[in-house]
């Protein structure tokens, strides 16, 4: 039986219209009584598991699911060994560099050596500072980052932005785009290159549904 590992949050109902498209019913996911954390689809051909987003890609590398949608900020991020297949062209957001509004700095070049940038995105942050020659120190939060700079613990935040909304109610404003993120469909390499559960014709049918 073919597994496909589903994110938790912004994601989930997007992902769950897709497979639907395909034949794939994992819709009681949505129903706010259910506490199930794995539903088999009505043909009998797939099961879903329901996973924090982050734990995606740990449960397709290690081959508990064949298939996976996850953003392209956790795979940045993580780094999995995982086919990456489709871009999904949905939960768009991009990584992003932010300081209080009031703040002298308006490029990250512009912030001072060895100063506190403020992050979940730990490995992407470094990655990012690294490249332009800039020794920070990385702080990682994993609650409201935003809080860095608002109590000055950090001159910087790198975090995840969709509207921007948050940021401006906190007043912070962003300064520099590392990446564009969207939902990617991921797979199991062994599983895909083996083609387990007839995987290429899914996959190729999820290509063509949009």
């Amino acid at each position: 039986m073919l597994t496909v590992a589903l994110p938790k949050g912004e994601l989930l109902k997007n992902s769950i219209r897709l497979l639907q498209s395909v034949g794939l019913d994992f819709s009681a996911f949505l129903d706010s009584g259910t506490r199930q954390l794995q539903i088999p689809d009505a043909s009998g051909q797939a099961k879903a598991l329901l996973v924090r987003a982050q734990d995606v890609p740990v449960y397709v590398e290690y081959g508990q699911a064949q298939l996976g949608i996850v953003g392209y900020d956790v795979l940045s991020e993580k780094k999995p060994q995982v086919a990456q297949l489709v871009d999904l062209q949905f939960g768009y957001c991009r990584m992003s560099v932010a300081v209080k509004a009031s703040s002298p700095y308006k490029l990250p070049v512009d912030l001072p050596a060895h100063g506190r940038v403020a992050s979940k995105y730990v490995n992407c942050a470094r990655e990012y500072f690294q490249s332009l020659d800039l020794p920070v120190e990385i702080v990682p939060l994993y609650g409201s980052v935003e809080l860095g700079p608002i109590t000055g613990m950090s001159e910087a935040i790198v975090d995840i932005v969709s509207t921007g909304r948050t940021l401006k109610e906190n007043g912070l404003v962003e300064i520099a785009t590392l990446y564009e993120s969207t939902a990617r469909l991921i797979a199991h390499p062994l599983s895909y290159r083996l083609n387990m559960g007839n995987l290429h014709q899914l996959v190729t049918q999820l290509r063509e549904g949009f």
